[in-house]
């Protein structure tokens, strides 16, 4: 896909800046089933999922679209192979953004109030310093660029469900 970097860089990238930010949430996309994409291909992608331990990453499905190179490019993924590699990406990536997101369940933190809720307007979302998505109890427009202090009551793999903290 015309990267210019290679494994080993991009895992030293990823290592250098989690040493140099040890509360960093790491994110990414992935795209499976590009033309050409080998099963030992699809394996590299896994590991770099392993090594990094995103806390969340957007995956997709690779799509054909007209007028790109792709979508002239022989090898062509079959349809079952894309959805069998896909599966199994989004279970690895599931189960480590389960794990990275739960490292602060119980904890009290800083977060950034955005908005109320647009599913439940009884809730407010914020953000963690590192980026991470907070629901808590809340529905006061007034909050809204405020830092609260909440504690985290509940990890559900790409957010947290808390409470505001009273002092």
């Amino acid at each position: 896909m015309n990267r210019h970097y290679n494994k080993e860089q991009y895992l030293a990238l990823a290592e250098k800046i989690r040493k140099a930010v040890p509360d960093i949430s790491l994110t990414t996309d992935i795209i499976v089933g590009f033309p050409g994409e080998t099963e030992e291909d699809f394996q590299e992608t896994l590991d770099v999922v392993r090594k990094v331990r995103y806390d969340s990453a957007f995956t997709f499905i690779y799509s054909k679209r007209t007028g790109t190179p792709a979508a002239v490019m022989e090898d062509q993924i079959p349809e079952d192979v894309v959805k069998d590699r896909f599966n199994r990406l989004l279970h690895e990536v599931q189960t480590i953004s389960a794990e990275q997101c739960a490292i602060h369940e119980g904890t009290v933190q800083t977060v950034l109030v955005e908005c109320v809720n647009e599913h439940d307007n009884h809730l407010m979302t914020g953000r963690m310093s590192n980026n991470l998505l907070v629901h808590f109890p809340g529905g006061d427009e007034s909050l809204i660029g405020q830092l609260v202090d909440v504690h985290l009551d509940e990890c559900k793999g790409f957010y947290y469900m808390g409470r505001i903290e009273s002092n």
